[in-house]
């Protein structure tokens, strides 16, 4: 097998970085024939380098990916991702993310405990009976999931679970050679909830440094139906989605960039369920408006001649609003008609330098990331006023990190990665609070230090390891809820862990160009001081008790060739509850189930033509989740088959058009993820069109 090349990189920062180095290992590994998904290009671990070389568990998904999915919401997107897994319910607003066992909809902190960043802009949203992000899967065109409490030390402390990057599209990826303007139609159909989709990007180069995107989306859908032939009450939405993108380039050889975006998700839905997460009749409907922007301004200059200097700065907005009003459970009308949201500006700014001997580089990177983020929860009982919200404190959050990363590669062969973060918070809370006279200001510290290394044994078998800490210090909504009338003096969680793990990979396998890629990775983390809620009569409060461990296994493995494609992803994850007493022992309930993704794919090249199926397996599940939700303790094994096809033209009368055809569920399976509050879609056949035009 000839060897995976893989060579040096720049060190990058929230999502993009310079080309000093770049694209080496990609453009080694396409010379080769096919790159396989443990191939492509991390952008967001460190030091640029393809996945399978990175001490770490990583996955990218990329333009393709995303495109085979079909997905209606950007939970859709994560199916075949190892150690990831959506919880709470399929409904557009009840979804959120759990990585290796960490994360619930129940919990208000569990969106501090995965970290989800868009082009580099932090978002956190968390509101009792919803979900934590609000978007559309057609406006990114890369995700990157970094699993694991090591993503901590560049993204922010308190990352137990790991970090999620989405990147949107770019007028780029959409411009041809020789042309100035490319406009792109997209229609979908779904049959399960006659769900609908219209699209369109039109991406105009306005000279050859400055070009600019304009996408707009509409997607609507009416209640899905279950594998038993049932609706999934409250599950139709509409909402618009869109992004505007403008990039200038300009100094020497054109290398320092400006963008300036801004996206908006919108949606607007009366009598919707007030429960998202899961079905809870008793809660009733509310007329429910979600808007959710985010506005980046960012500069990038590497400065090619100097290896000192690799500049990145960016300022963000993102703003999270939900507007609730007509709720029918009079009972509770201060939570169910009221405003919340969460609006944070943040500030970024790094420096790479690099340093390169006769059998080494070295890149060392840090910076400095600033964030002033305000807490919204008002009631509208009475139309123009507000009070707060007893149960969703208002307040501010003010954070100062600063980092340092060191990645040294010898030999091509020895990777080493050391670093350390502190994150310094003053946190407020909001008038209301402060008038009971207990709320008071916080002001906290955490630290983030890691060490990872790589070896590469040979061309085809290498070996990984890394020991991360990290600590995530209390939210607005755990230090000042009300019930309890004061400030929780709380302690900070904090996380031990450990992962191993080897690689295999080569090319002309079975053919000339294919390419082979194996990674696992195993896992220990030990954690303590975990924050909970207990309720003392009719009043609640946060407090800490929380010992656990976590640890488990993943696997990632592909295959690539010109006509024959191959992905298996598997998760086993195992929690224990280490608190003493009655329940020491026994299983987390945010533990999700052993699963098993396997798909196996085609390729007729002369015809453009891509198909395949899916295969996906979950082991049974003791003491699974259930919140109040009335489901049986333990999740039933299921089995799941999806098929898809594709066609795109590259040249001829038809180039410029893409269809997409699949069936997932195809054979209506009834079941429920252990870490879902609803069961799951049923059979759905999905159909994609697209047109591109181009002058």
């Amino acid at each position: 097998m000839a060897a995976l090349l893989s060579g040096a990189a720049v060190t990058v920062f929230f999502g993009m970085h310079g080309a000093k180095a770049q694209g080496t290992q990609t453009n080694e590994a396409e010379k080769k024939g096919r790159v396989t998904l443990l191939q492509r290009l991390v952008l967001g671990a460190g030091a640029e380098k393809i996945a399978i070389d990175t001490p770490q568990a990583v996955t990218v998904l990329n333009q393709e990916d995303i495109d085979r999915e079909q997905a209606e919401t950007t939970g859709g997107l994560f199916k075949s991702v190892p150690g990831v897994t959506m919880v709470g319910s399929e409904r557009v607003f009840g979804e959120a993310f759990n990585i290796r066992g960490i994360g619930s909809t129940e919990n208000s902190a569990d969106g501090s405990r995965i970290i989800v960043n868009v082009d580099g802009a932090q978002k956190f949203y968390e509101q009792y009976r919803m979900g934590s992000f609000f978007s559309d899967p057609e406006l990114y065109k890369k995700v990157e999931v970094l699993r694991g409490p090591a993503s901590s030390t560049l993204y922010g402390s308190g990352a137990l679970g790991g970090v999620i990057n989405f990147v949107t599209k770019d007028a780029s990826d959409f411009l041809k050679e020789g042309k100035d303007n490319a406009l792109r139609l997209k229609s979908s159909y779904e049959t399960n909830g006659n769900g609908l989709l219209g699209s369109a990007i039109y991406a105009r180069r306005l000279n050859d440094n400055m070009e600019f995107l304009a996408t707009g989306n509409y997607r609507t859908s009416d209640e899905i139906t279950l594998g038993n032939d049932t609706k999934l009450v409250g599950s139709d939405f509409k909402a618009w989605s869109g992004l505007v993108k403008g990039t200038a380039r300009f100094g020497d050889n054109s290398e320092q960039t400006v963008r300036l975006s801004y996206q908006r998700w919108d949606s607007d839905a009366d009598d919707q369920a007030y429960a998202q997460t899961g079905t809870q009749a008793v809660f009733g409907t509310v007329d429910r408006h979600v808007i959710d922007s985010t506005a980046i301004l960012s500069y990038e200059n590497p400065v090619s001649d100097n290896p000192w200097l690799d500049v990145k700065a960016s300022i963000s907005y993102s703003d999270t609003a939900v507007e609730q009003r007509n709720g029918t459970l009079g009972g509770f009308s201060n939570i169910i008609n009221a405003d919340y949201g969460y609006r944070t500006w943040q500030a970024n700014l790094q420096n790479t330098s690099e340093f390169t001997g006769e059998s080494y580089q070295n890149f060392l990177t840090y910076g400095l990331q600033a964030s002033h983020q305000d807490r919204v929860g008002v009631s509208q009982l009475v139309t123009g006023t507000g009070d707060a919200i007893n149960t969703h404190p208002e307040g501010t959050d003010n954070k100062l990190g600063a980092f340092v990363q060191n990645e040294y590669v010898w030999n091509e062969r020895l990777t080493l990665i050391a670093g350390m973060r502190g994150d310094f918070v003053w946190r407020q809370p909001g008038e209301a609070a402060e008038s009971l006279g207990n709320a008071v200001d916080v002001n906290d510290q955490a630290w983030s230090p890691k060490i990872a290394a790589l070896y590469k044994l040979n061309d085809n078998f290498g070996v990984f390891g890394s020991i991360a800490h990290t600590e995530r210090l209390p939210t607005l909504d755990e230090l000042y809820t009300w019930s309890k009338g004061i400030s929780l003096d709380l302690k900070k969680e904090k996380s031990n862990n450990y992962e191993a793990g080897f690689t295999i990979s080569g090319n002309d396998i079975l053919q000339e160009g294919d390419a082979l890629s194996l990674k696992t990775t195993g896992f220990y983390n030990d954690l303590k001081d975990l924050i909970q809620t207990t309720a003392t009569g009719a009043t609640s409060y946060f407090y800490n008790v929380g010992k656990a461990r976590i640890y488990g296994v993943e696997v990632e493995g592909a295959y690539d060739s010109d006509y024959v494609f191959a992905n298996l992803a598997y998760t086993g994850v195992k929690g224990e509850n280490l608190v003493p007493g009655s329940t020491y022992g026994n299983p987390l309930t945010t533990i999700p189930s052993h699963k098993i993704v396997f798909s196996l794919g085609g390729r007729l090249p002369d015809r453009d033509l891509e198909f395949g199926g899916r295969v996906t397996h979950a082991f049974e599940t003791p003491n699974s989740i259930q919140g109040t939700v009335a489901l049986p303790k333990t999740a039933d094994a299921w089995t799941t088959v999806d098929v898809f096809t594709s066609w795109k033209p590259q040249s001829g009368q038809f180039e410029g058009w893409q269809a997409q055809f699949s069936i997932n569920n195809i054979f209506n399976a009834y079941y429920r993820d252990a870490l879902a509050l609803d069961y799951a879609k049923g059979r759905t056949f999905k159909l994609t069109l697209a047109k591109q035009l181009d002058w």
